[in-house]
């Protein structure tokens, strides 16, 4: 009965958000403490435990350090410095517009910073080169989404810090994001390729020419950027360097103390801390690019998501889902995943919260690598982004003209959210028969 009321109050409150546009995560917090403590019994300092206080602070650290780049235009200049530099082939400007999405995610910008800064970049661009819009807005959505899942990007620091609570070793869940990032990345990528090699096809059949794509000549990084890029750089080695050795050299005493010291997220504080005293930028500045309204998302949802774990609902749904036959365990897992987060839910506040709990069960329960399981939930839940019911999807028809919002409303819905769960899907197949 508690498991039937918590699975309709996730539903009602991701309902409620969606229709009255409040957050999320506020009205989840309601329905955690009422449930919790007067049908649980659960102290009310209990409930409030229960809070995601470690996802919360890694989150936060990220954006902060990363937000000295958004303010100072460091992030901005490096985006538009690599597209002109490719303006000669007009044609594979929508696979730079990718990769540029990625680099610029994956050095913190995160998904929806990406999304406002090269959605309409890659609009504009498949409009002048007669390529299907919706190529470009695959490119900017699935860019983003690919550089958010490095390794210390912002949802490979949530992927990470879920894993870890599942009881499995930050060695482990090192791996696991890792493989998430590339399986992603070339996924996403072959779908790009695709789709922009069927558009290209369809243009010349029709006799369309391509127009001449001018960029803004780059100026040259001041010296508050070439000290964010260093930075940045000196960020990144110092976290990747010490789990890849210990991942090498499992054995080794002194690269175990090191890469057990090592944390993203207060890593991400001392460098914001640097960038303020080295005048960077403003401190206040960086604030404003710290995604609030996400973190409240994903701390109220956490919460309730909590409450599930604790009245037995995740092992009832482990319980439903391992009844299928084992080769489709990743499969069943990465539609659930697409179905969870179709309609406008988070998938890093919402649905993975929900279902890493079933992911670490299922594992445990059948002997299936984690690996692959994490892998195929992810990506699933991912590939939901071009929907026009989720916010990337959203927020690309809001960079469209209305008199062609109708036409890229249909193109989101009928071909790109098909062509990518398919992909999804069958991606979590193969890995299945891969490390299944």
């Amino acid at each position: 009965m508690i498991s039937l009321a918590i699975g309709l109050a996730l539903a009602i409150s991701i309902a409620i958000g969606r229709v009255r546009k409040i957050n999320i995560g506020l009205v989840a917090i309601p329905f955690a403490y009422i449930i919790g403590a007067f049908f649980m019994h659960m102290k009310p300092s209990a409930v409030i435990d229960l809070w995601p206080t470690h996802i919360f602070f890694g989150i936060f650290a990220i954006s902060l350090f990363f937000g000295f780049a958004m303010a100072n235009g460091t992030l901005a200049e490096i985006a538009n410095g690599l597209l002109y530099r490719f303006r000669a082939a007009p044609v594979m400007l929508p696979v730079m517009i990718f990769l540029v999405s990625v680099l610029i995610s994956a050095l913190g910008a995160g998904y929806y910073a990406v999304m406002v800064l090269m959605a309409p970049i890659a609009l504009l661009v498949c409009r002048k080169i007669g390529i299907n819009p919706l190529v470009g807005a695959l490119c900017a959505d699935c860019g983003g989404q690919v550089g958010s899942n490095f390794m210390v990007g912002l949802n490979g620091v949530i992927f990470r810090n879920l894993i870890t609570g599942e009881k499995f070793s930050s060695n482990e869940a090192f791996v696991v994001s890792t493989t998430i990032f590339v399986v992603y990345l070339v996924m996403t990528f072959l779908i790009i390729l695709t789709m922009l090699f069927i558009s290209s096809h369809q243009r010349k059949r029709d006799g369309m020419t391509a127009q001449e794509v001018t960029f803004a000549e780059p100026i040259p990084l001041d010296r508050r950027q070439r000290t964010n890029v260093w930075l940045i750089g000196v960020f990144v080695v110092i976290l990747l360097v010490p789990p890849i050795l210990h991942l090498c050299m499992p054995h080794n005493s002194a690269v175990t103390w090191v890469n057990s010291r090592v944390d993203v997220s207060l890593f991400a504080i001392l460098f914001a801390v640097v960038c303020a005293f080295m005048r960077v930028g403003e401190e206040k500045e960086s604030l404003l690019h710290v995604p609030w309204s996400t973190l409240i998302m994903i701390g109220g949802m956490g919460m309730l998501v909590s409450i599930a774990v604790k009245a037995g609902t995740i092992s009832l749904l482990a319980g439903w889902v391992g009844h299928t036959p084992r080769l489709l365990i990743p499969v069943v897992l990465c539609f659930l995943a697409a179905v969870l987060n179709m309609f406008g839910g988070s998938f890093v506040g919402v649905v993975a919260p929900a279902l890493f709990p079933v992911v670490a069960t299922l594992a445990r329960a059948t002997g299936m690598s984690p690996v692959l399981l994490y892998t195929s939930t992810t990506i699933g839940g991912l590939a939901t982004g071009i929907s026009p019911f989720s916010a990337g999807g959203a927020m690309v028809l809001g960079f469209t003209d209305k008199d062609e919002r109708d036409d890229m409303f249909h193109r989101e819905f009928a071909v790109g959210l098909p062509v990518c769960v398919g992909a999804a899907l069958v991606v979590s197949f193969l890995c299945s028969l891969v490390l299944g």
